[in-house]
């Protein structure tokens, strides 16, 4: 739930709290589902860890009225066919290579979003999200987790302003593990391997302002800060006993609405070092879109953490509007 969706955001940095208008508002600001005009569909793919992990999202949002709208997004974040060979050895103590099974562990995140603007002010809107959490380790092990979000947006002229508060009630996991099969193969698992009971996430909030500048009748470029905090203390730039603090900034350059070219960065982390000091990392973004009547398609090369040791994914992603078929 903490990578983000939309190959367009991703390559932004994710610094996209303040503007986001669109079907991919469900997760990073729900309250700007109220720009929608029709309705719109989503999709997007990424393979991480050189293709070993799968991460998939599927979002739909429909305006209800002029006041208010809703959306419903689906995230899967999985690794699939691993070998299960705590049955490799029979009872006999013979190899039996046809004792191993496949399964995967995956996390599933399901969201749905709703917004409203008052009457008296068409530059505001606030929204929420309310989120089903489920994460299967094939079938060691599963869980499932509620939580809520809360969000707003003003956006006024060029400006943009939002706050998006994740988890805001503390987000819960209880997880059941099927004993039995962890009595039969104790001896093989470590038991810090073996899931809590109970997997708490703590809220965090993301503030963030942006700008559109357009340069004659071809040109744009919209501009993003935001500073995602996060109630805990972690290894972010500024960090205290109870709060963590870390900038994102993005862009997007514009041709006729047509053609774009992104970047993005964040993440800015204190590394501890091999010599006991610390360097600062961050995560740079790129991307591109190409966009067509109501058809756009992005694409984003990110880094998932450190910006010369980690492995870059690549990103693609889809979005539609109704009105095409209208």
């Amino acid at each position: 739930m903490n990578i983000g969706v939309d190959a367009r955001a991703l390559g932004m940095g994710n610094a996209v709290v303040a503007h986001t208008n669109d079907v991919n508002s469900g997760y990073w600001n729900p309250a700007g589902l109220i720009h929608l005009e029709d309705k719109q569909i989503a999709l997007m793919h990424a393979a991480y860890f050189a293709n070993i992990a799968q991460y998939d999202y599927v979002g739909f949002a429909v305006p209800i009225d002029h006041y208010s709208a809703m959306g419903v997004s689906l995230i899967r974040f999985g690794v699939d066919d691993i070998m299960n060979t705590t049955q490799l050895i029979d009872s006999e103590g013979n190899i039996d290579y046809n004792r191993i099974s496949l399964f995967s562990a995956a996390d599933y995140g399901l969201i749905f979003s709703y917004t409203r603007t008052p009457k008296t002010n068409d530059y505001l809107s606030y929204g929420g999200n309310a989120k089903v959490i489920h994460r299967v380790i094939g079938d060691f092990a599963s869980s499932w987790g509620f939580g809520f979000d809360l969000a707003v947006q003003y956006q006024k002229d060029d400006w943009s302003f939002g706050i998006m508060v994740r988890d805001i009630t503390t987000t819960y996991n209880t997880w059941q593990i099927d004993e039995d099969i962890f009595d039969g193969v104790s001896d093989q698992i470590p038991a810090q391997d073996i899931p809590e009971t109970t997997e708490i996430t703590l809220p965090k909030a993301q503030l963030g302002v942006s700008r559109k500048f357009e340069f004659g009748f071809d040109y744009t470029l919209l501009a993003e800060v935001d500073l995602n905090m996060r109630f805990a203390q972690t290894n972010d730039i500024i960090s205290g006993k109870s709060m963590s603090l870390t900038p994102a900034t993005g862009f997007e350059f514009g041709y006729r609405n047509m053609v774009f070219l992104r970047g993005g960065v964040g993440n800015f982390q204190n590394e501890l070092q091999l010599d006991g000091s610390e360097n600062v990392s961050f995560q740079p973004n790129i991307g591109v879109g190409f966009k067509y009547k109501s058809i756009q398609v992005d694409y984003a090369l990110t880094d998932i953490g450190d910006q010369s040791a980690a492995i870059y994914s690549n990103v693609f992603s889809v979005k539609v509007d109704w009105k095409l078929f209208r």
